[in-house]
Formats: C-alpha cells, sequence, structure tokens
C-alpha cells in the first residue's frame, strides 16, 4: 500500500472513532489537524483549524506515531485538558515549522550575515518583519500560508512587490519550495502619481515662516541637499560646521556613505546652514523611526510633505543640467531609479528653463548657414 493510501486509511480510522484529529503530510513530515484554542499571542478569540508538529517523517513509523499521537490529542481536547504549552516546541528545535520560530531564526541569520546599525534595522523592519508580521504567528508555515499573504495585497502595487521578496527570502530560508515571480506583478514608480511639487519661492518662504530654530535648521538642509528625512541626523557635523557646504552622508544611511552638493549653494548662506542645530530627536533608534520624527513635524506646521524638498532638489538639478548619473549618486539611488522616479515630474515649465540654458550656452552648435540660397529657401 502506498503512503498515501495509508495515510487515507489511517484518517478513516480517526473520522469513524469521532478523535476529532486528522493528520496531514507537508513536504516530508506529518501533522496534526484539529480544533483547537488560540495559540499564546494570537489574535484570535475562538478556537479554529489548526496544525501541530510532532517532528516525525511520512513513513511507516511515522505513520504509527502519528495515528497514537492523533488520539492523544484527541483525548486531551475530548477531557478539555489541551494546553498548547504541551506541543509548542522551543525555536532552537530543528523541527518545528511555526511561522514565529522561522521568522525568529531567520532574523537571526539576517544579523549574522549583514552588520547591525540604522540602516540594516530599517531595512529587517520595513522590507522584511512588516510583511512577516502579517502571518499567522503560531501556523505552520507552507507554501499554502505563503501565498495566501501574497494574493491578499493588490496586484501591480508596490506592497505586492515588497511582500513576494521578502516571503521568497524567507521560503527559501526555510528550504519551502514556492515561485512568486509570476505575482510580483509590474510595479513600477513611474506609475506613481506626480506630486505638485512647491516651486523654490515657496520654499524659501516657508524656512523663513519656522520659529523653531532646529527645525528651521532640519528643513533648510532638507531643501539644500535633497536628503532622505533621517539623513539629516546621520551627517558629518563636524565638516559642516567648519564650513564645508559638501555634506558628507555618513555609512549608516539607507544607502551608505556619499557626498552631497548644495542646489542652490546661496541656501547654504542664507539658511546659515553652517549654525548646526539639531531638534530634540532620538538618534538611538532606527532609520524609520527617526524619519518618521521628521514626518510628524512637516505634517504639523508645513503643507507639503518633507520627501518634497528631496523632488524637488533632483528636479532642479535637471534645470540646471546635472548629469543624471551624478545627481542620482548624490541621491543614493542608482541612474535607473534616478530616472524613473524624477523624468516624469519634469512639467513643460522645466523643460522651458532646459531649453533657454542649453540655447543661451556660449558653446553651443551655431546654425550651418548654406552658400548660394536666401533666407525663404529659393535658389539665388
Amino acid at each position: 500500500m502506498e503512503l498515501k493510501d495509508q495515510l487515507a486509511t489511517i484518517n478513516n480510522r480517526l473520522k469513524s472513532a469521532l478523535v476529532g484529529v486528522a493528520i496531514c503530510q507537508i513536504s516530508k513530515r506529518l501533522y496534526l489537524r484539529a480544533t483547537l484554542p488560540p495559540k499564546p499571542n494570537s489574535t484570535k478569540t475562538k478556537p479554529h483549524q489548526q496544525w501541530i508538529s510532532i517532528g516525525v517523517y511520512a513513513s511507516e513509523d511515522g505513520f504509527k506515531r502519528a495515528e497514537a499521537e492523533a488520539y492523544k490529542l484527541g483525548g486531551l481536547i475530548a477531557c478539555k485538558e489541551f494546553k498548547w504549552e504541551l506541543y509548542l516546541k522551543s525555536p532552537g528545535d530543528s523541527s518545528v515549522k511555526y511561522v514565529k520560530d522561522w521568522i525568529d531564526k531567520f532574523e537571526k541569520f539576517y544579523f549574522q550575515t549583514h552588520q547591525r546599525n540604522h540602516q540594516t534595522e530599517t531595512t529587517w523592519k520595513i522590507d522584511y518583519f512588516r510583511v512577516f508580521n502579517k502571518l499567522e504567528q503560531w501556523e505552520v508555515l507552507n507554501s499554502g500560508k505563503i501565498l495566501d499573504l501574497v494574493k491578499s495585497t493588490r496586484p501591480d502595487t508596490k506592497t505586492r512587490k515588497r511582500t513576494c521578496m521578502a516571503l521568497s527570502a524567507l521560503a527559501r530560508f526555510a528550504k519551502i519550495e514556492i515561485n512568486l515571480k509570476p505575482y510580483a506583478g509590474r510595479y513600477n514608480p513611474k506609475k506613481v502619481a506626480p506630486r505638485d511639487l512647491p516651486d523654490d519661492a515657496i520654499i524659501s518662504q516657508h524656512f523663513y515662516q519656522i520659529e523653531d530654530e532646529a527645525w528651521r535648521w532640519v528643513y533648510g538642509m532638507l531643501a539644500t541637499y535633497g536628503l532622505r528625512n533621517h539623513e539629516v541626523f546621520r551627517l558629518d557635523f563636524k565638516a559642516l560646521a567648519r564650513g564645508d557646504y559638501i555634506v558628507n552622508v555618513g555609512e549608516n544611511s539607507k544607502t551608505g556613505a556619499r557626498r552631497v552638493w548644495p542646489c542652490f549653494p546661496e541656501w547654504f548662506e542664507q539658511f546659515n546652514l553652517q549654525k548646526i542645530i539639531l531638534p530634540q530627536v532620538n538618534l538611538d533608534r532606527s532609520n524609520a523611526e527617526v524619519g518618521h520624527a521628521v514626518t510628524v513635524w512637516f505634517h504639523r506646521h508645513i503643507p507639503f510633505q518633507p520627501y518634497n524638498l528631496r523632488h524637488c532638489w533632483a528636479v532642479r538639478t535637471l534645470e540646471f543640467g546635472l548629469d543624471i548619473s551624478l545627481a542620482s549618486q548624490q541621491m543614493g539611488h542608482s541612474a535607473q531609479v534616478h530616472s524613473e522616479l524624477y523624468h516624469h515630474w519634469i512639467s513643460e515649465r522645466h523643460h522651458q528653463r532646459a531649453f533657454e540654458l542649453m540655447m543661451h550656452r556660449s558653446d553651443r552648435p551655431t546654425v550651418p548657414i548654406v552658400l548660394g540660397y536666401s533666407k525663404d529657401v529659393k535658389l539665388l
């Protein structure tokens, strides 16, 4: 008798005996399935179908052990003596396949292969844990649970793409075979609706209207250098205080160390950016949390988002004619990302301004003169 037939026979016996427990095979291992009370830390309040790992393989001996465990579990349920403490194993047990255990193991592996700092902690929290936390923590991790979470996100969105990326990494780590590439979709930042960016006069006006000196300095730095929210707190302040108008972003920023030039350079002096005054923000937190403090302050005091200042810096560099490859390096991303993110934000006035600058260049090519023809194109 084949293994699948043996499993069906055992489950029929359990059903006839009204045990209330079934045996399931996932990959090469066997699990018990029954209606059980919520696991510890679960958000659910009522009993529901759940899985229990018993740490045995699908084999002749494994089936015997599984059937015995099924009767044992059924007896505990019938006598109302079931407790999860009897079945939840420690995360170090290699047979455990609960979601929470795999997440804990993956987090440990991630920081064993990545230096722990503000940058990697933000990546872990935003790109991985925020996705993993949507899984039922005390369910058995399998391809079905992974695919269900992917399908719960809207197709062709940043959320769907990030979910597929994170869960693919977790599945590889847990040696679960699943291909999520067909579900990742066609999300592209170019499809994001263009923002209504403030012009430079409005940006300057708001700077002088900010009463708090520290937040005025933060605003000025974001406007002048196009930094990410958290990066204004991750700079080489000593060089800046000496009057070096080229800022050095630290290694613990989102995309590592880099140098950024001011655009406009006049704002460095007009906004008195050499005089560093930091607001009271807890800097011993992740980049995401530090950046969120900036977002909250802007929401309360400025009629546009802090990232709009970053977008304005990018568009301004295009108006000035800065090469895309240089601008992208200063912003901390690739030239492809830079093009996708910002080219579709250039309005007609930006094109006109770039055209005027190009035409007024003293070294621009001159129009050819063809001898023997007049201006009305008639032969002389």
